[in-house]
């Protein structure tokens, strides 16, 4: 049987931190003196008094989960977080209609960072930094934080890390995985401290430089202008964005043991790392000849201007300092690609991972050899390791749903009237995490607000499994999965 209160009571922990989180804009809504102050203190009284409840509903219970509550315990933060974490935004009236508010902050909390506000410079300076906030305590995920900061609270964390971690393999850097928590999120920490310098020493800002900053690393993209980083049309601080956007992008236990560990060869030596920067440069050079003949870009900012591009898209941050809908249809089936492959695992970006893309190639190579050589025995290895059979299986059953979920959305878009280039993108972008659209009735610089409220929810939905990597959500949904044994 589900053991509900250790879940009520970790859930209640978690909105006495989100509470915090509040509390932090409330400050700043304070310091500016505008008009979001109540909406804050009633938010956070309120999420105050439902961390309560949660608490006493979770009274008496000891500290141990097991997979099945794990599994609920992920599912369910994500969702009862983002129900909280709107209340700012429809308190205030910034945002009226309460799918658009809840639509809102699950794009911010899975670092998704599509959004339906038409203007967000109209937004006071706290509430932009509420969705700087979200997005930023969602890049590593809200109970892997929690893991870190309070390690005795959850029994069963490695289990809870299993439920919200990305990509097909979980490694890492010490045998305490509260200490693991702690370096990863040292790195994020301080790959945000360096960007938000690098911004500022680029002519950015102090607020902007914080928000930005904390959405580049976070690889999600919501932004305090309506042109994105084009706003400031300053090209230090488009390779600002595409050095931490790559790096952000990149494998966090990577960079522990190459750069704390001073194992630089093993960048190179790992093959997740080197097809991660193939698609980034393929991505940007193809782009970069297509912008020189095709739209008469000079080089320079051909080549600035793709690699922003193809990296935002590659790591699925999303942010942008040119619109691609300008550009010609070709290059936007090569940022679909980006979209869709993604980043590193064990990194803030989403889509499907280079690792696993790595693997596939693997696999149909082996098949290829296979037909000339019936009884080979050809092995699975990634970074000198073999890949287990069952493994192989759950990555082709992943890249099944992926693609199911995203043709499953695509035609409930294509029943409810969006044109089908705004469809397939959408999907894509949705179960990616990526934010930007690609197409002409919902461009890549406009919101997402004219979409009909069934489909926003159902992009909700969407972005969430994207985020938890489908399974972590789907499990939910079979009988298995409620019975008692």
């Amino acid at each position: 049987m589900l053991n509900y209160k250790i879940i009520y009571k970790i859930i209640g922990t978690l909105l006495f931190i989100e509470a915090a989180m509040m509390s932090w804009c409330l400050c700043m809504s304070v310091y500016f003196g505008e008009d979001d102050s109540l909406s804050f203190v009633i938010s956070i009284v309120t999420t105050i008094l439902g961390g309560i409840g949660f608490k006493y509903a979770g009274r008496d219970t000891e500290n141990s989960l097991g997979r099945r509550e794990a599994y609920l315990l992920v599912t369910l933060t994500w969702l009862i977080f983002s129900l909280f974490g709107s209340l700012p935004f429809m308190i205030s009236g910034y945002i009226t209609n309460f799918t658009d508010a809840y639509f809102e902050t699950i794009s911010g909390f899975t670092t998704t960072g599509c959004s339906i506000l038409d203007d967000v410079e109209c937004l006071p300076h706290a509430l932009l930094f509420w969705r700087t906030m979200t997005q930023w305590i969602g890049g590593l995920g809200i109970v892997f934080f929690t893991i870190a900061i309070i390690p005795s609270l959850v029994g069963g964390n490695v289990k809870v890390f299993s439920a919200e971690a990305t990509g097909p393999i979980r490694a890492k850097m010490h045998p305490r995985l509260s200490t693991t928590a702690k370096w990863i999120w040292s790195i994020y920490f301080l790959l945000t401290i360096g960007c938000g310098l690098c911004y500022y020493l680029s002519g950015m800002g102090l607020f902007d430089c914080l928000n930005y900053a904390m959405t580049t690393t976070a690889t999600g993209g919501f932004s305090t202008h309506n042109a994105s980083t084009g706003y400031f049309h300053n090209p230090y601080i488009d390779y600002t964005a595409i050095t931490f956007m790559f790096l952000s992008g990149t494998s966090f236990t990577l960079l522990y043991t190459s750069l704390f560990k001073g194992r630089i060869k093993q960048f190179f030596k790992n093959s997740e790392f080197r097809l991660y920067i193939i698609l980034v440069l393929v991505g940007a050079l193809s782009i970069s000849i297509i912008l020189v003949y095709d739209n008469n870009y000079h080089w320079a900012d051909a080549i600035r201007v793709s690699l922003f591009q193809v990296t935002s898209f590659i790591t699925t941050t999303g942010i942008l300092n040119d619109d691609p809908a300008q550009w010609h249809h070709i290059t936007w089936v090569i940022l679909s690609i980006c979209m869709f492959l993604g980043a590193c695992s064990g990194s803030t970006s989403g889509g499907f991972k280079c690792i696993r893309t790595a693997m596939v190639l693997t696999i149909l190579k082996n098949e290829i050899r296979r037909i000339l050589h019936p009884r080979a025995v050809l092995p699975v290895k990634v970074n000198d390791n073999t890949i287990p059979y069952s493994a192989q299986v759950t990555l082709l059953a992943f890249l099944t749903a992926y693609m199911f979920l995203c043709l499953f959305t695509y035609f409930c878009m294509i029943v409810m009237g969006v044109d089908s280039t705004n469809s397939i993108t959408i999907a894509i972008s949705c179960a990616s995490n990526v934010g930007p659209t690609l197409g002409l009735e919902i461009g890549p610089t406009m919101s997402w607000s004219i979409l009909p409220d069934v489909v926003k929810w159902l992009l909700s939905a969407l972005m969430l499994m994207g985020r938890l990597e489908i399974f972590s959500v789907i499990v939910l949904f079979t009988p298995a999965f409620w019975k008692d044994n």
